[in-house]
């Protein structure tokens, strides 16, 4: 082998043991939320740098990476160790060469942050913390990077997963990774709060191979939310919290405001609430939307529940809805 194909084997190596990155660890005490957001230069970024437990906490590995900074950390974090007791004892127990390019922040269970970035990190490289939070990055344009990241997410209201992406879409736009974008995950944790039965990752989305992450990423983001929001809406239901069912499925219009069947949802309880007019608006707009001869029968089949049933025997609100065939 030639002294440059060697040169150029060993420079792969280095380079693929490298994810330069920015990322966003964070904790939401309101509702409770652990999570961490990423994007990089690098192949299915989600794969390596975010971790999380609902709670517990949250980390993000990176740089050199030591990818079990991730488990190890989870497990040291469950013992009850804080967030900087763990950092010490990830790196005084790593045996791995590069020690001195690791990057990582650790975000415990009641919020205590710890960050880490080794002087041998490629640079730009740095991180920077606020109250429940710590912004860091590696192979950066510069420092603006992160600093933008905090200020995002200090001043986007909302919950958790919301705030993480404004974080990342700042930094990505203050410059993000200097090599140019590749992928993008997001990690959200709820004690409960995932979808199906006994599942704690609220959100779990990742763009492993894309030249504009970031705005597929808020796609996936819209649709996993969307799902959230009517699987509360209809728990809610089933409860009977009329009032909170519809609230949950406005947000749910909101994330999914081109999918007929959320307004659908959103147009009955507004209905079962009292609003006629609401209602009328919200299931003209599902109307539309499907585009569907059928969608009458989808209608009536949405609307065969208990506290909708009413509705199908309110012959004016039929006919304004469905013209003269309304009462049929």
């Amino acid at each position: 082998m030639t002294r440059g194909l060697l040169l150029l084997v060993a420079f792969a190596a280095m380079a693929g043991a490298q994810v330069a990155t920015f990322s966003f660890v964070a904790y939401d005490p309101v509702n409770a939320d652990w999570g961490v957001a990423v994007a990089s230069r690098y192949f299915s970024v989600g794969s390596v740098v975010p971790w999380a437990a609902a709670e517990i906490g949250a980390i993000a590995t990176q740089a050199n990476v030591n990818v079990g900074y991730g488990p190890r950390g989870l497990e040291l974090l469950q013992q009850g160790h804080t967030a900087k007791e763990v950092l010490h004892r990830l790196l005084a127990e790593d045996k791995f060469d590069g020690k001195d390019g690791r990057q990582v922040a650790i975000v415990d269970a009641k919020g205590n942050i710890a960050a880490y970035t080794g002087p041998g990190a490629p640079k730009w490289a740095g991180d920077r913390q606020g109250k429940t939070w710590s912004a860091q990055g590696n192979i950066l344009v510069g420092p603006q990077v992160v600093e933008s990241m905090g200020r995002a997410f200090d001043q986007t209201p909302g919950e958790l997963a919301e705030k993480l992406y404004a974080a990342v879409k700042a930094g990505d736009e203050a410059g993000g990774d200097a090599r140019g974008k590749q992928s993008a995950s997001m990690l959200v944790v709820r004690k409960q709060g995932g979808r199906n039965t006994n599942n704690d990752r609220y959100i779990y989305i990742n763009v492993d191979d894309n030249p504009a992450p970031l705005p597929e990423l808020r796609r996936l983001l819209d649709l996993n939310l969307g799902y959230l929001y009517q699987d509360k809406t209809f728990k809610l239901l089933g409860a009977g919290k009329i009032s909170d069912a519809r609230e949950a499925a406005a947000r749910a219009v909101h994330y999914w405001p081109g999918r007929p069947e959320a307004h659908v949802t959103l147009g009955l309880l507004d209905y079962a609430g009292g609003d006629k007019r609401a209602a009328l608006t919200e299931l003209k707009a599902a109307q539309s939307l499907s585009g569907d001869p059928n969608f009458r029968r989808q209608f009536e089949g949405a609307a065969q529940r208990s506290a909708f049933k009413g509705i199908l025997e309110d012959q004016p609100f039929l006919k304004d809805l469905f013209g003269e065939q309304g009462g049929r």
